[in-house]
């Protein structure tokens, strides 16, 4: 197991990686919160719940409140917090309750919403059960929903008590959402580690079936990239939008399909190429890096093919969070293991990435 400490100006916690965790996830809770309270909730998904329910409530002398949220981005809405947040007041819940968020990225950012605003903030814990959770959206304080107007657009910074994030579960994921998971690891190497980018082009054999020792190295170094991003930067302020790499095109991208054809991780892996287009384009980074790190993303894929128009998807940019006064802000790779933000990229630009980015899918509209 790895542990990886986060410290931000409003919270220090730990998060753990390795196997077996959730079998002791009770006790290892009390070591970092104290004594149980009267009232804990785990926020779940029924698919979840179902596989692994049994595991999770062994260390547990009373089990915790199941809450359940139904899968699929159109229920991370507002209308699903509140009806959450009326079964913890029906249930007595109170401001020493604890809500532990069980399940994937959607799980945890509702979870994490619901937390802040309950009771004005009660703790909660991590416990993702995918791989891009346990990597990417479990750790740094990020939560929220969506609006029919774009994603994550309400939501609060709200730290957890700890993460764990226990391999075993991984074990039952299907593949699809495991090479969509791995996209945030490609990312994370491309922005900031070299050395795992080089890690992922030799061992991608291991990693893709799931050895341990693997993809323990792989989870590990990303979420410590990320935790040392967070801890200079926990609003997002500054360093932090690096993480953004590939997600204005890939949010774009998610919201012009309706959030039903792609896993946020393939749409980031169609967002980074888009992205490393533009960046070839400018400079930034070398033709040569560019076919190098265009070939790591494919190399955990196949993405799922795109039919839409450019136009649509530049248009749908124009809600993305980090836009402020009208600018675009975009993040590009500077080389290979470093990133920056530029606020300068033309519509035209854009529109010349995405195309190309929507020609590699291979079924680019007309």
């Amino acid at each position: 197991m790895q542990t990886i400490r986060v410290e931000t100006p409003t919270a220090k916690y730990n998060v753990m990686a390795g196997s077996g965790l959730i079998a002791s996830l009770s006790p290892r809770i009390e070591r970092v919160h104290g004594k149980l309270p009267r009232r804990v909730f785990v926020l779940t998904s029924a698919p979840i719940w179902a596989l692994w329910h049994e595991s999770f409530l062994r260390s547990f002398a009373e089990p915790p409140i199941a809450l359940f949220l139904a899968p699929g981005e159109e229920h991370k809405t507002l209308k699903s917090v509140e009806e959450l947040a009326r079964q913890m007041a029906r249930a007595g819940g109170d401001r020493g309750s604890l809500l532990i968020a069980f399940g994937g990225g959607i799980v945890g950012d509702v979870g994490g919403f619901l937390a802040s605003i309950y009771m004005r903030g009660i703790p909660y814990i991590q416990v993702p059960t995918t791989l891009l959770a346990q990597v990417d959206s479990s750790v740094g304080g990020k939560t929220g929903v969506n609006l029919p107007e774009g994603k994550n657009l309400v939501g609060a910074f709200y730290q957890p008590r700890a993460v764990f994030a226990d391999i075993d579960l991984l074990a039952t994921l299907p593949e699809r959402e495991l090479k969509a998971g791995l996209m945030e690891s490609v990312k994370a190497g491309i922005i900031r580690d070299r050395a795992l980018v080089r890690f992922m082009e030799e061992h991608s054999r291991e990693v893709l079936r799931r050895e341990s020792k693997a993809l323990e190295k792989v989870i590990a170094a990303t979420i410590r990239m990320k935790a040392e991003v967070v801890n200079r930067d926990e609003r997002e302020s500054g360093v932090r939008m690096i993480l953004n790499f590939g997600h204005t095109v890939g949010h774009a991208l998610e919201q012009a399909t309706h959030y039903k054809l792609l896993l946020h991780g393939e749409a980031v892996g169609w967002g980074m190429v888009a992205a490393l287009h533009l960046a070839r384009e400018r400079g930034t980074i070398s033709r040569g890096q560019f076919e190098r790190l265009e070939n790591l993303i494919h190399l955990y894929g196949p993405l799922p093919a795109l039919k839409l128009r450019a136009s649509k998807v530049v248009a749908a940019t124009g809600g993305d969070k980090k836009n402020v006064g009208g600018v675009r802000r975009f993040v590009l790779p500077v080389g290979i293991g470093d990133a920056g933000v530029v606020e300068d990229v033309t519509a035209a630009e854009l529109e010349a990435a995405v195309s190309y980015m929507l020609g590699q899918s291979g079924e680019m509209c007309s």
